[in-house]
């Protein structure tokens, strides 16, 4: 009869439940992951614990609100949420109380498609942009966090709501921004720590305003890339060094809040003083050596060596390298600093005066030679010139290499030495008597002299007269009739008999005739008249230019 009863007041309690309905019940008893609640059914619903938000504070008796989704599952048992019934009274209460552009409090539940899930009594969607001020990878770190966002839309008929923590993040650091500016000042120096590092320096965060720390205000040496110094995260005093309020920009300098060690440079690095460094670079026109942290000077090319040709620094230094050299020049206005490695070593010009006095006759190597003349090696680090005018008294040479070769060992005699300019003059036809000084003693207009051709040019040939002196003979006086070409007459090393018309030896020339060989007494005196009333040097000579023209293949 008992059992009876019993059945009859379940089977009214239970024909009181409605699914769909939110209905009250009680925990009977929690288990590892569930808890057991009686709602008046014919047996207990259970439900997850992680339902719950604060799952500690869960224990049996406790009164709560569920959800009745079912009456009865496969096994009898009703179909309880209680996270669901929570939602649906908190939609009620926010769809009454909430706005959009209301701020509220959530906590992050779990990442869905597109975004987040946010707890602010119901579900919420935080989409993935809304995030951050910045595009967010590791979100997951963001869930069970708890966080103020603004409700930016309600759709009531649908019971959703879109949350954003990026518009709060935005209003708080314009009004930061704004609170910076006001008060910040060039030279104010500043706590922050380093959000970002490109190639041209690092962007730090001052307390919601980045600033620009250029890679040339990270320290006082060579930096060539910003993460040599600094990372991300690390935090940093700087200094304010310029401010653009419009364009809202801030330039900061890490080294300005250092020791300048350009300061009392001249005093530490006097000229003169023997000092010791790192090569930190080679350029095309010297080295780089480092003294100290953020002080470099520079070896210019040219102090490399007293007597070494240098072409570039890599063949003498190298970077790393550990040298030794001396202050040649220090300015800290121009923060410059020069160095010469040369005057580690005695100047080899300091007693060229006394090695090489004017007059002195001195022996030498061709080193090299040029259009103008060769170039002797005296002693290393000492080089004289031999211009080419200097050396033959007798001879036009259009270029030394006619006379010499590399390597030659040559006598000349010092003409002059030019401290200034580091040059020594030297002669090789100073050495011997000027044959040219007694010359009308020995030659006169109309003698009979014979030679060896022994230069062909476009409109004569030069012959190599008794003596070692040249004469030239010009193309209208090979023969009577006009030679189209000088090599069609003549050949070098042919030996061949003239006449001399013409002798100057204020020029140092003679002129020849071999047409006038054939001439009586009168006719020779009216061609030598001729070449006298001649009006320029080139109907006799030829102009300068083409005396030193060679056509060895039939001028």
């Amino acid at each position: 009869m008992q059992n009876i009863m019993e059945e009859l007041l379940a089977g009214s309690a239970l024909a009181r439940l409605e699914e769909g309905q939110i209905v009250g019940g009680v925990i009977t008893e929690i288990c590892q992951n569930e808890v057991s609640i009686d709602v008046g059914a014919k047996s207990e619903g259970r439900v997850r614990l992680s339902e719950f938000e604060e799952p500690a504070e869960v224990h049996p008796g406790m009164a709560v609100d569920v959800f009745l989704a079912k009456l009865e599952d496969a096994s009898g048992c009703p179909v309880l949420c209680y996270d669901r019934a929570k939602q649906q009274k908190n939609w009620e209460r926010i769809a009454q109380t909430v706005e959009e552009g209301a701020i509220v409090t959530g906590k992050v539940k779990a990442k869905t498609r597109g975004g987040l899930t946010v707890s602010i009594g119901v579900d919420a969607f935080l989409p993935m942009s809304q995030v951050d001020l910045k595009p967010t990878k590791g979100v997951e770190e963001l869930i069970g966090r708890t966080y103020e966002f603004k409700v930016v839309k309600i759709n009531h008929e649908r019971r959703n709501i879109v949350l954003s923590r990026r518009e709060l993040l935005e209003e708080e650091r314009w009004r930061r921004s704004k609170e910076i500016f006001d008060t910040i000042k060039v030279g104010d120096i500043v706590r922050g720590s380093v959000k970002n590092i490109t190639d041209y320096g690092a962007f730090v965060d001052l307390d919601g305003v980045d600033g620009l720390l250029h890679v040339t205000d990270i320290g006082w040496g060579r930096i060539t890339h910003p993460s040599q110094s600094l990372r991300v995260g690390e935090e940093l005093t700087v200094m304010v060094i310029a401010i653009d309020k419009e364009r809202e920009r801030i330039s900061l300098g890490l080294k300005q809040t250092m020791p300048n060690p350009w300061d009392d440079v001249e005093r530490r690095y006097p000229v003169g003083a023997c000092v010791r460094g790192k090569v930190v670079n080679l350029v095309p026109y010297g080295a780089f050596v480092e003294l100290e942290e953020g002080l470099e000077a520079l070896i210019h090319i040219t102090e490399f060596s007293w007597w070494k040709k240098i072409s570039k620094p890599a063949d003498l230094l190298r970077i790393g390298q550990e040298v030794e050299a001396v202050v040649i020049a220090v300015s800290a206005k121009e923060q410059k600093i020069s160095l010469g490695l040369r005057q580690l070593e005695e100047n080899p010009w300091e007693q060229i005066t006394n090695r090489y006095p004017v007059g002195s006759t001195v022996s030498g190597v061709v080193q090299n030679m040029t259009n103008y003349g060769a170039f002797v090696e005296l002693e290393p680090g000492v080089q004289g010139m031999v211009h080419v005018s200097d050396i033959s008294w007798t001879r036009r040479l259009g270029h030394p290499s006619e006379v010499f070769k590399v390597g030659d060992q040559v006598e000349a005699m010092v003409m002059s030495v030019d401290l200034e300019s580091r040059r020594i003059s030297l002669s090789v036809k100073n050495l011997g008597e000027n044959p040219w000084s007694n010359i009308q003693e020995r030659i006169r207009i109309g003698d009979r002299l014979k030679g060896k051709v022994v230069k062909l040019t476009n409109f004569g040939a030069f012959l190599e007269l008794p003596g070692g002196i040249d004469g030239f003979i010009h193309i209208s006086q090979i023969q009577e009739e006009r030679a189209e070409k000088v090599s069609s007459v003549l050949s070098l090393g042919q030996e061949v008999e003239a006449v001399v018309i013409r002798l100057d030896p204020t020029t140092e020339r003679i002129a020849l005739s071999i047409k006038a060989l054939n001439y009586d007494e009168e006719a020779l005196r009216d061609e030598i008249e001729a070449w006298k009333e001649s009006s320029g040097p080139k109907s006799e000579f030829g102009t300068i230019g083409d005396l030193f023209e060679r056509d060895n293949s039939g001028a």
